[in-house]
């Protein structure tokens, strides 16, 4: 399927529409200029500036110590890269929790100062006075459930959420709350696939699936996964589809070589 590349800028008004008609949403992370450029030309629907940049890009274990600053200068980044795709940018931890003023405070200060066209934040029932505030404020708010990384020393592992009743029916509760609150989209990480498909359902907004099956309106990974950049790390969910870790260790190795054995530069690369 060839992609359209007339539209102007995607907009939540045109996720809603591709749900509508079941046109999947494609999405991947971004955390740079140059990344950016060479997704939003490929056709991505949605770049998610994510607090996995603590991991990614700055070789932190969780993504919790990412500032909302440093979020801010990625995102600066990416939009000026980006002239298709919505970009869409994470709250970090610690700037939204417990304070809805504070999280109005701080997305207004991601939409200000990097562009970006919306936001995203993690939880439930928990965090729609916040959303609410946002939304208020006219800023688009994508919602984040299940596997929710920013409280992972709460759950203590990267295993699946929502296998037990329990958790699969504050799930369901928590998304309808989500659309209620007005989000215009809620990511789905690490949930089976059929609770995926069911809540998907449920509701009229679009869901995002990472780890949740192919029932969901469409798919997220995080770019350097999915192009092998990261060593070693290949979860169940994770489709790659390059090795670059490979191809750029190969590269700097023949540049070694080259310089060593004086090579490079040859009588062409010099003036």
């Amino acid at each position: 399927m060839s992609v359209n590349k007339e539209i102007k800028r995607i907009t939540t008004h045109i996720l809603q529409e591709m749900k509508n008609r079941g046109e999947k949403i494609a999405m991947l992370t971004a955390y740079d200029f140059s990344m950016a450029t060479i997704l939003d030309d490929a056709g991505l629907d949605v770049l998610l500036v994510g607090d996995s940049a603590s991991n990614v890009m700055a070789g932190h274990e969780t993504t919790l110590p990412i500032t909302l600053d440093q979020m801010i200068y990625h995102a600066q980044s990416v939009v000026r890269g980006a002239s298709r795709a919505f970009v869409v940018v994470d709250l970090p931890f610690g700037s939204y929790q417990g304070n809805s003023l504070e999280a109005l405070n701080s997305a207004i200060r991601i939409m200000k100062e990097s562009g970006a066209h919306g936001v995203k934040l993690e939880g439930g029932a928990e965090v729609v006075e916040s959303i609410q505030r946002i939304i208020t404020a006219g800023i688009p708010v994508m919602g984040h459930l299940g596997l929710t990384p920013q409280s992972i020393y709460k759950f203590g592992t990267y295993t699946v959420r929502a296998k037990d009743e329990a958790e699969a029916a504050k799930l369901k509760t928590d998304i309808i709350a989500l659309q209620e609150a007005g989000c215009f989209a809620v990511v789905l990480e690490k949930i089976p696939a059929k609770l995926a498909k069911e809540v998907s359902q449920l509701i009229q907004i679009p869901t995002i699936g990472i780890g949740a099956g192919p029932d969901c309106d469409g798919q997220v990974l995080v770019v350097n996964d999915m192009i092998g950049l990261t060593k070693g790390f290949r979860p169940r969910f994770l489709r790659q589809y390059l090795d670059l870790y490979a191809g750029i260790k190969d590269a700097a190795q023949s540049y070694i070589q080259d310089v060593k054995s004086k090579d490079f530069p040859n009588e062409k690369e010099q003036y």
